[in-house]
């Protein structure tokens, strides 16, 4: 998941390079959002295993 953050980021700043606003706008915010989920899924996995052991 991380790795489809980071190829919308890098989508949105070539967009942003060429001009192209709208682009780049939806696919950095694919990218925040991407992250956030990646970031919470991750937390989850910690408590769980520290749970576990």
């Amino acid at each position: 998941m991380l790795g489809w953050a980071l190829t919308f980021l890098i989508v949105a700043l070539v967009a942003g390079i060429l001009g192209f606003g709208g682009i780049a706008g939806a696919s950095a915010g694919i990218a925040q959002i991407l992250f956030v989920v990646f970031v919470v899924l991750f937390l989850v996995s910690l408590v769980a295993r520290a749970l576990r052991s």
